[in-house]
């Protein structure tokens, strides 16, 4: 049917509504709309969402399909209620040319469960020495807008300089894996008290503050746009306050896994803890919750990074750094942000739909539940609670720092452009 009647839903977390959508589009939302002619989904007060939007994702491919393919990225998206997610260019090969990010695109075409949008590398196989095809990149099919070297940081303040101001001719925005690498050698967690016990070599905090920093200085210099790519410490949180407050253009992400895991857990020397930047301490935790509470970070990104079994089954010196986090983002934000007070439903559509999308520039999502828009939607079920099985995973890889948790709240269906791709939370 083109016609599908969600009933009762909780739009925004707000009283319910029936949401009516004809073909791509929300035709109608009301109190009592007519079910003639249209398949009925009874929401019974599950809350309904603009489809979810995730500027940091790792699809993997091309190079790396043993981890993840744009197609089981995707369906791993689509079941945590995303219709749209930007795939970072640390590929084989890069994403530093127009061919790469149009390969990428494609894929994300064809698979039909959500919009992908590549990021191109900015600099040339994100060696950090030569600027990459940042204009054929935009002015290609896959229309990029948003660049970033993440897994590396853009080190070298005369590159960042000119990747700001190429990026400003057409309102790119550069993202920035803040970590100074001279601080960071050998680095297997965050630098504390926990590291000093157990003899792991530190990841300081000052070293992903000094970055953001200086980067928020050179925008402010060139008058570009940069975002900070997942932020996980209180002074990071600071020094973005302090930008905004001078009028910088700037915006900042935070990971679910660093609104709720801290370095405690690394005790257990359990490798599915290991990632980049590293899991802090908590009171980094609280103050990253406050602050997207109070609109510093801006929004939630997942950095989903799938690994195969035998790069996490392994001793930690080993291994690879990184976890999955499109299927649980939605659980944890509620668990810890809705569920302590801290935002409301219509605050997480914004840090996890609204914003993210205006961020990177993405047509059509990120849209308000009302008639006339496309019809990117998610219904979830708050009042769920249950355990991570990994096993049930739509990813490629189980690397979940949260299996055997019990988390609230389960995404029952995900519309893309009134298409369902996740009926009871099964994948169609």
């Amino acid at each position: 049917m083109s016609k599908i009647l969600i009933r009762g839903a909780k739009v925004l977390g707000g009283e319910p509504q029936d949401v009516l959508i004809d073909g791509q589009t929300i035709a109608q939302v009301g109190t009592g709309l007519p079910a003639e002619g249209a398949e009925v989904v009874e929401a019974g007060g599950k809350v309904l969402l603009p489809g979810l939007v995730d500027l940091h994702t790792h699809l993997r491919e091309p190079g790396r399909e043993d981890s993840e393919t744009v197609l089981t990225g995707t369906r791993a998206a689509a079941s945590g209620g995303y219709t749209t997610v930007f795939a970072m260019a640390n590929t084989f090969p890069v994403a530093d040319t127009a061919g790469v990010v149009e390969q990428v695109w494609r894929l994300g075409k064809e698979s039909g469960y959500c919009d992908v949008q590549p990021i191109g590398a900015v600099t040339v196989g994100l060696k950090g020495a030569k600027l990459a095809e940042l204009g054929a990149m935009h002015e290609s099919a896959a229309g990029v807008t948003v660049f970033s070297d993440d897994g590396k940081c853009v080190h070298d303040a005369v590159i960042m300089r000119r990747a700001l101001e190429y990026v400003k001719a057409f309102g790119g925005v550069v993202a920035q894996h803040a970590q100074e690498p001279r601080l960071t050698e050998g680095a297997q967690m965050n630098e504390g008290v926990v590291s000093a016990e157990l003899g792991l070599g530190g990841w300081p905090a000052v070293a992903e503050e000094s970055i953001i920093a200086r980067d928020v200085l050179l925008a402010e210099h060139v008058g570009s746009r940069v975002h900070i790519c997942h932020l996980s410490t209180a002074g990071s949180v600071e020094i973005v306050r302090w930008a905004k407050s001078r009028g910088i253009d700037v915006t900042a992400e935070v990971t679910p896994h660093h609104l709720l895991l801290t370095d405690e857990l690394v005790r257990s020397y359990n490798p599915v803890y290991k990632v980049n930047p590293p899991l802090r301490t908590e009171r980094d935790v609280m103050a990253l919750r406050e602050a997207l509470a109070d609109g510093t970070i801006d929004i939630v990104a997942t950095d989903h990074a799938p690994h195969p079994h035998e790069d996490k089954d392994c001793e930690w010196a080993a291994a690879a750094m990184g976890m999955v986090g499109l299927e649980t983002a939605l659980s944890v934000v509620q668990e810890t942000m809705v569920d302590t007070g801290l935002l409301d439903w219509a605050g997480v559509a914004d840090r996890m739909s609204f914003t993210p999308a205006r961020i990177g520039r993405a047509a059509g999502q990120g849209r308000p539940v009302s008639a006339g828009e496309p019809a990117n939607l998610t219904l979830v079920d708050t009042a769920y609670r249950g355990r991570v099985d990994p096993a049930g995973f739509a990813s490629r890889s189980r690397n979940t720092p949260y299996e055997g948790r019990e988390l609230p709240g389960r995404v029952t269906h995900t519309w893309l452009r009134g298409k369902a791709t996740l009926v009871d939370g099964k994948l169609t």
